[in-house]
């Protein structure tokens, strides 16, 4: 009989659903790690739905998860940076992209690219790698997370995605004193992005929305301002304002209004979202008159995961999160598509075994 279970889908259309299944053994530098909890990534919707496409096009099964937060199982014969207990997470890679790349700083943009904990391929069995809707998981120790004790394994779980994917960028582009923030986005990134400028020392942080109702939420997260993206005349105001903005929206957009309130010299910085920009989003000629930087950001590394983990256990800095049984995780789907959360779903694994 199999040892693990999952929640898994066999194609697009087709919910999530149990599934039985074997993971491999555990080798010389590999860990079990008992899975707690799990947070709900939009990407894994568009991963479980086959929305990528190209090189991130969906292997089947797909069994989602990169937010991954429990305690270490067993331990392989040569792993010394963890032991058997150690409260540990799991981000989006598990492995590199080739054995040559062993020390590199930025495990994520590396050639070829890493193996991402699911939706990769499994560098001992050539399988599909499957995430962390599951029971258990078996990861080389370097990919391995140490979790604050300061931290509940519920809100750890979203700062291994969401939350080094907005530090990352904050960290390259050194964020802090002296800087006027735009944060683009109020959901599961957005909220954490917030956080983590107001803590680094920017001198204003700004939600920009286009849903004015969030106004409060973003104000008791620390925004000093919440400026609506539908109202023009509020936008122009604020025109070249900003020396840094941070974009969390995950589907294609209208650039242009987020590019008018960049400063000279600023950066508009795209996480999250992986797909072309929409026709016209972009107006090369406002980019260039303010020499403005339009680039984008993938995860974090390894390294810079650790140091979220312990920026925001040294600050206080938390995901808020709402967390569900697992049987509830298609209409949490639902949700993250409709833009329903503002907050983070995270997934409680002990309810994998109900019947």
């Amino acid at each position: 009989m199999a040892k693990n279970i999952g929640w898994a889908t066999d194609d697009a259309k087709t919910p999530l659903a149990p599934r039985e299944f074997d993971r491999r053994p555990v080798g010389p530098e590999d860990v079990l790690i008992d899975i707690a909890y799990c947070g709900v990534c939009h990407s894994d919707v568009h991963q479980a739905r086959d929305e990528f496409g190209g090189a991130l096009a969906t292997q089947w099964p797909c069994m989602p998860g990169h937010e991954i937060a429990g305690t270490i199982a067993e331990v392989g014969e040569r792993v010394t940076a963890h032991a058997v207990g150690d409260r540990v997470g799991v981000g989006c890679l598990v492995y590199w992209g080739a054995e040559d790349q062993r020390g590199v700083t930025e495990e994520q943009y590396q050639q070829p690219p890493a193996v991402f904990t699911y939706n990769g391929n499994d560098p001992v069995t050539g399988e599909v790698t499957l995430g962390g809707y599951s029971d258990q998981v078996v990861v080389h120790e370097h990919f391995v997370l140490k979790i604050p004790d300061a931290i509940e394994l519920s809100a750890a779980a979203p700062l291994l995605c969401a939350g080094v994917t907005t530090w990352s960028p904050l960290e390259h582009w050194k964020v802090g004193p002296g800087m006027k923030v735009g944060v683009a986005g109020l959901g599961g990134l957005g909220h954490l992005a917030v956080q983590l400028a107001k803590a680094r020392g920017a001198d204003e942080v700004v939600v920009l929305t286009t849903t004015p109702a969030k106004r409060e939420e973003a104000l008791a997260l620390g925004a000093d301002a919440v400026l609506d993206m539908t109202d023009e005349d509020a936008v122009s105001e604020r025109a070249s304002s900003l020396d840094f903005v941070l974009s969390t929206i995950p589907t294609p957009f209208d650039m242009k209004p987020y590019v008018e309130l960049v400063a000279h010299d600023g950066a508009l910085v795209s996480v999250g979202m992986l797909e072309p920009l929409e026709a016209g989003g972009l107006d090369m000629a406002a980019v260039s008159m303010k020499r403005v930087t339009v680039a984008g950001s993938l995860i974090g590394s390894i390294a810079e995961t650790q140091q979220v983990l312990d920026f925001a256990a040294e600050h206080g800095i938390a995901a808020e999160v709402k967390v569900i049984p697992v049987q509830q995780v298609n209409e949490a789907f639902d949700e993250v598509v409709a833009k329903d959360v503002r907050f983070r779903y995270v997934i409680d694994n002990a309810t994998l075994r109900r019947a």
